[in-house]
């Protein structure tokens, strides 16, 4: 008799094997016992008739409590009405681990309740399927990378500068001298573009802001590619190609986990369709101001979520905003050449209110204009030193952006918030042990 994981139930229909589980829920109906099953690949039913099995048996499918782990040996059976389709006749059961009282019971918890507990939480039907989008969404990244001929260079996590020019860094000391935790790895995967023409990162970032919107988290992922004599039309083609590959790798091998969301995947299909659209900012200003729901929208004012749920809203895809107004924006950002007002950016928002996904930009190569821009922005010019000598030794055209994780995940998955997508990252003011 075979020992198997739930996933591989197709492969020994009508077998007789054992698996390892925990029970999530169960029901019974005098003589027959339903138990809900779980064993980290897939969750499915297994079925108790209490004729068919030993009174002990029986008696322990009746008693057994929420997230008990146990054995349990039965034959496999085609299961037509179930999501996995597949379920186990269950003859054996084989207690490994008691459950006493389990906190997370199958009625309603409210957001803060989950997340105090989201250690356990990481076990319910929802977190199992966003987190298997989430794993394939992480291995489609490095698959896609790959193919399009990119070499992955990690970024320091501790730095001793803020690439993105911000005082919303977590601070700490490096023996004798400051440094932070990174925001974002772009700096040095500029620095590695120079060097190997088309690079990527994906790594922790953090952000030391207290934000309680549905958008933001203290620490999440970024995915961070940079590409060398690249203008900025041939990295929008590159990051739409990117977020089609995604969303199509997830219909193609989540289509279980897509179900138990209760996910559109026909919505998700018309994201695979590209190109996606693309406005300017001045036209994205004009279509706020005349939907006469935002009165006081000026030129020169960054969207908020409002703005760009709006703006989302208005196509059926993705859409790329391009060129901002270069006073909201990050130093490093290439000056538009007919435009002193705006830079060679974009943001692509996704569709849903999810808003903005993806963020940026060729990178400026001027060494005067950027040791302009570093001062107006306040930074210690020593700092960037060694990313001047990035333009004084053989600078080309380089773009690139940053996607979040988190909040691509949230997007694909459909959920309403954050919080309710990915439960471990630190949100708000919360520490976890």
């Amino acid at each position: 008799m075979e020992t198997i994981s739930i996933i591989d139930s197709k492969n020994h229909v009508n077998e007789k094997v054992k698996i390892g589980v925990w029970l999530t829920n169960k029901r019974s109906s005098g003589k027959i016992a339903f138990l809900q099953l779980r064993d980290g690949s897939a969750y499915f039913q297994g079925v108790v008739v209490k004729n068919n099995v030993s009174e002990e048996v029986f008696k322990i499918a009746k008693e057994v409590k929420q997230e008990t782990s146990m054995y349990v040996t039965g034959t496999i059976h085609e299961d037509s009405r179930s999501h996995f389709g597949y379920e186990i006749e269950v003859e054996d059961i084989e207690i490994v681990g008691e459950s006493e009282d389990y906190p997370i019971t199958p009625k309603e918890h409210g957001t803060d309740f989950l997340m105090d507990h989201r250690h356990l939480w990481l076990r319910s039907s929802r977190q199992f399927a966003i987190m298997k989008i989430r794993n394939e969404m992480i291995r489609a990244t490095y698959e896609f990378f790959n193919k399009e001929g990119f070499m992955k260079v990690d970024a320091p996590i501790l730095t001793g500068s803020a690439p993105e020019g911000t005082t919303e860094l977590f601070h700490t000391k490096y023996f004798d001298r400051d440094a932070y935790l990174s925001q974002s790895g772009q700096l040095y995967e500029e620095a590695g573009a120079m060097a190997y023409g088309k690079v990527f990162s994906f790594g922790p970032t953090f952000r030391a802001e207290k934000s309680k919107t549905r958008r933001h988290l203290i620490e999440f992922w970024m995915i961070e590619p940079e590409m060398a004599f690249t203008h900025q039309e041939e990295s929008l083609e590159l990051q739409e190609r990117y977020i089609a590959y995604l969303v199509q790798n997830v219909l193609d091998h989540c289509d279980y986990e897509l179900n138990i969301l209760g996910r559109d995947k026909d919505v998700l299909k018309r994201y695979t369709e590209l190109p996606y659209p693309r406005i300017s900012y001045d036209e994205a200003i004009k279509m706020l101001q005349d939907s006469g729901e935002f009165p006081d929208v000026e030129w020169g004012a960054d969207f908020g979520s409002p703005e760009e749920t709006y703006l989302a809203e208005q196509f059926s895809k993705p859409v790329f905003v391009m060129n901002y107004p270069k006073a909201i924006k990050p130093f490093y950002m290439k000056p538009h050449p007919t435009r002193d007002d705006v830079v060679i950016c974009a943001d692509l928002l996704a569709p849903e209110g999810y808003g903005e996904i993806i963020g940026g930009s060729e990178r400026a190569t001027d060494t005067d204009y950027l040791k302009e821009q570093i001062e107006k922005a306040g930074l210690n010019m020593k700092d960037y030193e060694w990313y001047l000598d990035l333009r004084r030794y053989g600078s080309v055209p380089h773009s690139g952006f940053g996607l979040g994780l988190e909040r691509a995940v949230t997007w694909i998955t459909g959920e309403d918030h954050i919080r309710e997508a990915i439960p471990f990252p630190r949100l708000l003011n919360r520490i976890y042990p």
